[in-house]
């Protein structure tokens, strides 16, 4: 009998969602974790960081919308702020 392993992974985005990529990059990386089986993730959003999860942001033109990133992924694991 084979008992199947659960990897945590917890992000922690302080940056504001708009100015520089790395918010844009741990929800990337996040929402493609998150679609492995025994992948348990957490996203913390601290200081500035709390700004990806605004409703109803007007994205910047030639920009990612990270209220859309952090909904599908709050449907699948954690999100907290």
């Amino acid at each position: 009998m084979s008992e199947t392993k659960t990897t945590n992974y917890l992000f922690v985005i302080n940056d504001a969602p708009y100015g520089n990529e790395r918010p844009y990059n741990a929800l990337r990386l996040a929402l493609n974790l998150v679609k492995r089986e025994g992948t348990h993730i957490r996203v913390f959003l601290l200081g500035d960081g709390v700004n990806c999860a605004i409703a109803g942001q007007k994205t910047p033109d030639g920009y990612y919308n990270a209220e859309r990133m952090l909904k599908s992924l709050a449907k699948r694991g954690e999100v907290a702020t």
